[in-house]
């Protein structure tokens, strides 16, 4: 099975801010503000995980919840990232 750009998210996301806590239903809409999941600290640590594992370089103006507010936006920002600079 092939692991998604979701999936690598979710688990980055279970592992570095739920501390591995699997039994959480993290829905993939769920917002990961509103819900305490991540704060601003966390939200770094993401775009960090984000520009290492995609090589894709954040704008300040990415750095936004309509990008980073829950697993669905984050991969669906990827996806449109990288494939943007894959077809570059």
């Amino acid at each position: 099975m092939t692991e998604t750009i979701k999936d690598k998210v979710r688990a980055f996301v279970i592992e570095n801010f739920l501390f591995g806590d699997t039994s959480y239903d993290l829905a993939d809409t769920a917002s990961l503000i509103e819900n305490d999941i991540i704060d601003s600290t966390g939200v770094l640590e993401l775009v960090a995980f984000i520009e290492d594992h995609y090589g894709i370089a954040m704008a300040d103006a990415d750095i936004v919840p309509a990008n980073l507010d829950s697993l669905a936006r984050i991969s669906a920002f990827i996806e449109v990232k990288a494939g943007a600079t894959v077809a570059a």
